[in-house]
């Protein structure tokens, strides 16, 4: 037996498991994550998310550089895999630590993640801001679904990221087969993002996460989508800040690529149930 914290973040929902030092779940066994992760059968959600201090964190996983960060997101997608950055799920994490006492959310929180060291802030709204770094930009791709096919902004943000524009996001299908793409390009497979425009900067999108399926909102997605949206539309930020509203089946999201290079994400964070669990 033990506890847990159920939440989410623009309905990308998850399973929190507090182990600050690595005493509980050892190496958190993929089939773990899987039953917490059934919908039926377990609590339910997109990922896990193991609570774990950094000095912790080298007896029970591989080596990860963190920077100087005292928390770590050891964050693994539903089907037991590891990803290397959830937009929504950190600031899932970062809430939980601020509800607990354990950081103060008057001061911005270093994160270690696999993705890197990524920096939240607390807003006065109830909204939390995530620095998720500089975007990287790579030669375009293709997707397909079905007997659909487009080229896709290739965007690394953490995770890889394929976003593709199309006329109506019913034309992906239902997203509940696995796209295909180049696995030449994206070894490790690849988040594939659909993306329609609905005004100036503001677009809608759905996404299929690896190891996931389709989910209601992906962070790291909104925010590659935001970088090919303005790539698309000449805004790059060279004389001041952009932003645009990311709509997702969830809610929606607001994403800033700044004068310095930096990509913002910003939304809320949800926590809807704590417990014990004895999967």
């Amino acid at each position: 037996m033990y506890p847990f914290v159920k939440g989410h973040g623009t309905e990308n929902d998850f399973v929190l498991l507090p182990d600050h030092d690595g005493s509980v779940h050892g190496d958190l066994p993929a089939d773990r994550v899987v039953a917490l992760c059934d919908r039926r059968a377990g609590i339910g959600g997109d990922g896990v998310m193991r609570v774990i201090r950094t000095a912790a964190l080298a007896s029970v996983v591989e080596p990860v550089e963190t920077a100087e960060a005292e928390w770590f997101m050891d964050y693994r997608n539903s089907d037991g895999s590891f990803s290397e950055m959830c937009g929504n799920g950190i600031r899932l994490f970062a809430l939980h630590l601020a509800e607990e006492g354990l950081v103060d959310p008057a001061v911005p929180l270093r994160i270690g993640t696999r993705g890197g060291v990524k920096t939240l802030t607390f807003g006065d709204d109830g909204l939390i801001t995530v620095d998720m770094g500089a975007p990287q930009i790579l030669d375009e791709s293709k997707v397909a679904v079905g007997p659909f096919s487009w080229s896709a902004a290739n965007i690394g943000i953490g995770n890889p990221h394929a976003v593709a524009f199309v006329d109506s996001l019913d034309h992906a299908g239902p997203l509940l087969e696995e796209p295909d793409y180049d696995r030449s390009v994206y070894p490790e497979g690849v988040n594939i993002e659909f993306v329609v425009r609905r005004g100036p900067r503001h677009v809608a999108m759905r996404v299929h996460e690896r190891g996931s399926g389709e989910t209601r909102s992906c962070g790291t997605g909104a925010c590659a989508v935001m970088v090919a949206a303005a790539l698309a539309d000449g805004a790059r930020p060279t004389t001041g800040d952009v932003t645009y509203q990311v709509d997702v089946p969830g809610g929606v999201l607001a994403v800033t690529w700044t004068t310095g290079n930096r990509v913002l994400l910003t939304g809320p964070a949800v926590i809807v149930a704590r417990g014990t669990s004895a999967l």
